[in-house]
């Protein structure tokens, strides 16, 4: 007696499919809607250090971490240190002394922006959502070469695949010119070379993001 063989249908196996089709799809999706939230939030901290700038200098007369009277217009921390008031934001955006350091307790005190005012706390510099450094210099040149504007918003540890997403939401798309720049990294001291996005595995490496204003 031959013993039955048990196996899918056709049917069964189009439905299997089908299924998987439709978790991967999900997946995918919900990958492109997390990437999505990540270019926002780093795209609205570019935007926000501008705002602290140009709001700060309307309430003080004077560039946030360069402000010569911070220890007369600001209160509430015993560590504040006043710039020189030559008009630049000295020092490299990611540097843990100077101007662009002091840049962060000098917003925070005048109520603009949140976060720890105590310059030794862990916490004192900003990250990004990559937890990536973020930080602000004068002189863009000094950033990435054909940078050019007043002011460089630089943040780091930002995959290639989001820094595109946000050169196109934020500019025009080309990371090697305009007002969002891109490299592998940034020294604040000298020019780097901009990575275009044809560079190989650029969409898993991780670069810094300069926008100028």
């Amino acid at each position: 007696m031959k013993k039955q063989q048990s196996g899918f249908t056709l049917i069964e196996l189009a439905i299997v499919l089908v299924i998987i089709g439709l978790l991967l799809g999900g997946v995918l999706k919900g990958q492109e809607l997390i990437n999505s939230a990540k270019v926002k939030n780093m795209a609205s901290d570019f935007k926000n250090i501008q705002i602290y700038v140009y709001s700060y200098q309307d309430k003080f007369k004077a560039i946030p971490g360069d402000d010569r009277a911070a220890t007369t217009h600001l209160s509430g921390a015993a560590l504040i240190a006043n710039g020189d008031g030559d008009g630049l934001i000295d020092g490299a955006w990611s540097a843990a002394a100077g101007e662009s350091f002091n840049f962060w307790q000098h917003v925070r005190l005048a109520g603009l922006a949140a976060g720890s005012t105590d310059t030794t706390a862990a916490t004192y510099l900003p990250t990004n959502n990559e937890g990536g450094p973020i930080g602000i210099q004068s002189n863009p040149q000094n950033t990435i070469t054909g940078l050019s504007g007043s002011y460089a918003v630089c943040s780091g540890g930002i995959v290639g695949k989001i820094a595109k997403q946000l050169d196109v939401q934020m500019d025009d798309g080309d990371t090697t010119k305009g007002s969002v720049m891109v490299a592998t990294a940034v020294s604040g001291t000298a020019g780097a070379t901009a990575v275009p996005t044809t560079a190989t595995d650029f969409d898993s490496t991780k670069y810094v993001v300069c926008v100028a204003f």
